[in-house]
């Protein structure tokens, strides 16, 4: 058993070689740093098990590297995440796409008519707790059982944010319509009906 009392003393004289070693391994040289912060804590909460005459060195870049592999996999577990101005509409380009317009619905015709900036806009608008779900399920397609375990809370709670996410998102879009003169034409056609 080691004294935690030494770990500094004898653990950080591996510093350079291990941060080389992150170095390589994330090819970024803030990750290097977060792997290496990473890996010194999971080093020193364990160090009472490593065992005196042991080889430290050797002990201390297995946990490095197990500590890259656990963050690796759990990066390919998460949602591929892109700057919000980079993603494409692509609710309304998979809504719109590929309908006949004849066929469309009020509801499409009316999505026809906003661009892509100001549906962008209204889901940059949303408080991030529902920005988040609206963007996973109605972007990403991911399911309520997916989103809840990613965003670590009950289906219950997506459902609910989904709805008022969805619903503060054609309020906006109204408002939008309302500015553009586009409502006050679509609720014409409806009464000419």
């Amino acid at each position: 058993m080691a004294d935690p009392s030494e770990f500094a003393q004898q653990a950080m004289q591996y510093a350079p070689q291990l941060y080389s070693a992150a170095l390589r391994m994330t090819r970024n040289s803030s990750d290097a740093e977060d792997l290496m912060q990473d890996t010194y804590l999971r080093a020193y909460r364990g160090f009472a098990t490593f065992s005196d005459g042991t080889n430290l060195r050797a002990w201390l870049f297995r946990i490095l590297t197990n500590t890259y592999i656990n963050t690796y996999r759990a990066k390919q577990r998460r949602p591929q995440e892109t700057e919000l101005a980079d993603v494409e509409d692509l609710y309304l380009y998979k809504r719109i796409s590929g309908l006949d317009t004849a066929a469309r619905s009020a509801e499409d015709t009316l999505f026809a008519l906003f661009t892509d900036d100001e549906v962008k806009k209204a889901l940059e608008d949303l408080p991030e707790s529902f920005r988040l779900p609206v963007l996973l399920a109605d972007v990403e397609q991911f399911s309520y059982k997916e989103i809840a375990e990613m965003l670590d809370i009950p289906i219950g709670t997506v459902m609910s944010r989904l709805h008022r996410g969805r619903k503060a998102m054609q309020k906006a879009l109204i408002d939008f319509a309302t500015e553009r003169g586009l409502l006050a034409r679509t609720a014409e056609a409806h009464d000419d009906v």
